[in-house]
């Protein structure tokens, strides 16, 4: 059952990391890392080619209330991204009477390795479960991304089924696994 969420005045900090909302002051760091070849297709967008895109992809961001930026502490500035989407599980006869949300990221490849997304996703997750009364979370990944893969089973997500995923934006099929996280 999907609930709704309006992330406006909420931060999560942890230890290395603030989630907190866009603002229009992250444009030029939000294009930084969303420019990098390949990022954005590892998860069905692709990369950004000028800061008009950008611009666009922040302003669904502020406005959507669902998506977290990540921001570095030590490096001061935003890296990625984390959100709370419609749940597929919420279309499944076994999870549908469960409030959920999907959980989605996206990392600039030059913090990957480093633990930060696991760190940001289970902050998130804690998050979801404690203050918003979540029962579960969904979340996927392209098969052609085991990065994402290894950040889910990290946070203790456990293998569902196989999915497909259609990409408007790359007008493209992507083989996917989805996951399920209960409280």
């Amino acid at each position: 059952m999907n609930i709704p969420f309006d992330n406006t005045h909420v931060t999560i900090e942890t230890p290395r990391l603030l989630l907190r909302p866009f603002t229009e002051a992250d444009l030029q760091y939000y294009f930084e890392y969303a420019s990098i070849p390949g990022l954005g297709e590892m998860g069905g967008w692709a990369h950004h080619k000028t800061i008009a895109e950008s611009e666009a992809g922040l302003q669904f961001y502020i406005q959507s209330k669902s998506a977290f930026a990540i921001y570095h502490k030590v490096d001061e500035k935003v890296i990625g991204e984390i959100g709370l989407w419609d749940s597929w599980t919420n279309k499944e006869e076994a999870y549908q009477h469960l409030k959920a949300k999907n959980i989605s990221y996206a990392l600039s490849k030059i913090y990957w390795g480093q633990g930060l997304m696991p760190e940001a996703a289970q902050a998130l997750i804690e998050y979801g479960f404690t203050t918003l009364g979540l029962e579960a979370f969904g979340a996927e990944h392209f098969i052609c991304n085991p990065q994402s893969g290894r950040v889910i089973e990290k946070c203790g997500f456990q293998f569902v089924r196989p999915g497909v995923f259609y990409s408007k934006e790359l007008d493209k099929h992507f083989d996917e696994l989805r996951y399920v996280l209960l409280r």
